[in-house]
């Protein structure tokens, strides 16, 4: 089915040889792809006639995609099967990748980096283990409000935020210079 529209075959496959690379696996790549870029909602079947994997494969990668609450699951009236689609609109797919990485990939790391710093720490060794979690953990917090921060902002100003570049740090330098913070070469206040 997808080879009379070859552009639509290549991202699907593109996306399918990324999966690995993002954490999930090829099927579920191309399911979501497919999903991404086609004009109305599917079933399994039709999904898995088009990429040409099994129906328990697809059921499989479909159950992953929900999990990550990247499709949605519809009825259409008079038709008992389950229709999926993909969320429409980029930012709210960034959103949601971002969202659910950060629940399953930094919230237990800092959880656990949190717990090792309330632990007494029994020698030289684990005063410095634990001076070394510190740095981290700050670094996990000041990432955590970052996050938090940008999570609220509309599309257009996620949009700003990512053309700036360059720009911070200049306007960061400039900061620097108007406080008289000490560079990083020398210690002295640079002017």
């Amino acid at each position: 089915m997808m080879e009379s529209n070859p552009l639509k075959f290549k991202f699907v496959s593109h996306f399918g040889e990324m999966g690995s690379r993002w954490g999930i696996n090829r099927t579920v790549g191309q399911i979501y792809a497919l999903l991404y870029v086609s004009e109305k909602p599917l079933v399994a079947e039709t999904i898995s006639e088009m990429l040409g994997f099994s129906r328990s494969n697809v059921s499989i990668g479909l159950k992953e995609l929900q999990s990550w609450r990247l499709i949605k699951m519809s009825h259409i009236p008079g038709d008992r099967r389950e229709h999926f689609s993909s969320l429409g609109d980029v930012w709210e797919i960034f959103r949601t990748v971002a969202a659910e990485r950060h629940r399953r990939e930094i919230e237990p790391t800092a959880s656990m980096l949190r717990e090792s710093l309330l632990e007494t720490p029994s020698s030289d060794a684990e005063l410095y283990t634990q001076m070394q979690i510190q740095k981290m953990h700050d670094l996990f917090e000041l990432a955590n409000n970052w996050f938090s921060e940008i999570q609220h902002l509309s599309p257009e100003q996620l949009t700003r935020l990512m053309t700036f570049g360059k720009k911070v740090q200049r306007v960061l330098n400039v900061t620097d210079k108007l406080t008289f913070r000490p560079s990083k070469k020398d210690g002295k206040p640079s002017l």
